[in-house]
């Protein structure tokens, strides 16, 4: 089996893992990971949180998307964008082929468990009340989820077939599982 020559991206609902499996998974294949989050915020000098407070979440997609532009011709890596990147058209375009995009499927109710042990504020749940918008962005974001070119079903997986079946994808194969 061959290695691919494309970036593995990682998408899913806030809590589905992106980042945890992406580290794991970029390590074993030997590639640079990237968390979008981390990056952002990085350049910005700002946590996302503060960023969406004082500029907006438009100005943040649009950030995501000129990483998205600038990783088109790097080397491949592990990628995690923030949930919401998918909503970005045209993202998921500039990645593949040769990229490769992996849903993490989680429901709801099971990312809003993950992020309740989680310190990490999510910007987008900061509501009255976190579980409906939970629910309003996966209705919102799971056709665009379904574009991926696997689905990996994280609630029945353990975190290291999900990490298995990742590492297969990048060496040419098919996960089988999700």
């Amino acid at each position: 089996m061959t290695q691919s020559n494309g970036h593995l991206v990682l998408v899913g609902l806030p809590g589905a893992g992106k980042s945890t499996i992406g580290r794991v998974v970029a390590r074993q294949l030997r590639r640079p990971f990237l968390d979008f989050d981390a990056e952002i915020e990085r350049r910005v000098h700002c946590t996302v949180a503060q960023y969406f407070a004082r500029s907006g979440e438009a100005a943040f997609r649009e950030l995501e998307r000129l990483l998205t532009r600038e990783l088109a011709t790097a080397a491949p890596m592990v990628l995690a964008p923030g949930g919401g990147w998918v909503t970005n058209p045209g993202v998921m375009q500039l990645l593949r082929p040769p990229g490769r995009i992996v849903h993490l499927r989680v429901s709801p109710q099971e990312a809003m468990r993950r992020i309740a042990r989680s310190r990490h504020v999510r910007p987008l749940l900061q509501e009255a009340d976190p579980e409906a918008k939970m629910r309003e962005l996966w209705a919102a974001r799971r056709a665009l989820y379904a574009q991926a070119d696997v689905v990996l079903d994280v609630e029945s997986l353990t975190s290291q077939q999900v990490i298995d079946s990742v590492v297969k994808l990048a060496h040419g194969g098919t996960p089988g599982i999700g």
